[in-house]
């Protein structure tokens, strides 16, 4: 006799299941709107002095770019044209700049070692971290093998990442035909920002080992300096 619990979390893996079906029938694209859309709101709460210009401003127009990609996706004209996937990624490189930017700033004001501000940088370091991940996971998912349309079509193209169920005893253990997903992605740019190297994904191509690099060493300033600057609060 199954346990009621067994019962219980099939239905809801169940539903789960439905609900993400529902979302790629409206836009196979949902989760890196969905990405981009964490990644602004996390801009919209840092302080005045590490934006440039109002706070709000960029993120407003960066919301708008999403919010024209959002509703592009319905059309299947629009959905898989390379036009789109330009628009994408120039929209990510944008929110990417604005990190950038406000990554300087936090860096210059954490060396100044203010004791009024030290508390809010510190929490502002985390969100800047926290987008750098979410912001790399999108540009390794728009990169590798052409991006998600030529990976769903089976396009021929070379292989910028390579996962562990693409070879060796990996692929033993996975479902036949697998290929990489968001949640992939974004799992290698956590990595990265945390051991500040590869771990189980390896880059193959230049573009990916140069952004890889770049992540790696933006997580590696914002870290220390976070660190660094709380360990200072702490002792004050």
């Amino acid at each position: 006799m199954d346990h009621p619990t067994h019962g219980r979390g099939q239905r809801e893996l169940a539903l789960g299941s439905r609900i993400v079906a529902t979302l790629d029938g409206w836009s196979p694209y949902w989760g890196p709107q969905l990405v981009v859309a964490a990644a602004l709101l996390l801009d919209l709460f840092l302080p005045a002095k590490l934006t440039l210009g109002p706070s709000w401003l960029l993120p407003a127009v960066e919301g708008a770019l999403l919010l024209a990609l959002v509703l592009a996706s319905p059309h299947p004209k629009l959905r898989y044209s390379k036009v789109r996937r330009r628009v994408a990624i120039g929209l990510i490189g944008l929110v990417s700049a604005v990190n950038l930017f406000s990554l300087v700033l936090l860096i210059h004001f954490l060396l100044q070692g203010s004791k009024q501000t030290g508390r809010s940088l510190v929490f502002s370091g985390i969100a800047l971290w926290a987008t750098n991940v979410l912001l790399f996971g999108l540009w390794y998912f728009e990169l590798d093998r052409g991006g998600p349309v030529a990976r769903a079509f089976d396009e021929p193209d070379y292989a910028d990442f390579l996962f562990p169920q693409m070879s060796g005893e990996g692929a033993k253990y996975c479902r036949p035909n697998w290929k990489p997903r968001l949640i992939d992605y974004l799992y290698t740019s956590f990595t990265n920002a945390t051991a500040f190297s590869p771990t189980d994904t390896m880059p193959l191509t230049a573009a990916a080992k140069c952004l890889m690099s770049v992540q790696a060493l933006g997580s590696l300033l914002t870290i220390g300096l976070v660190v660094a600057r709380a360990v200072n609060i702490l002792n004050a």
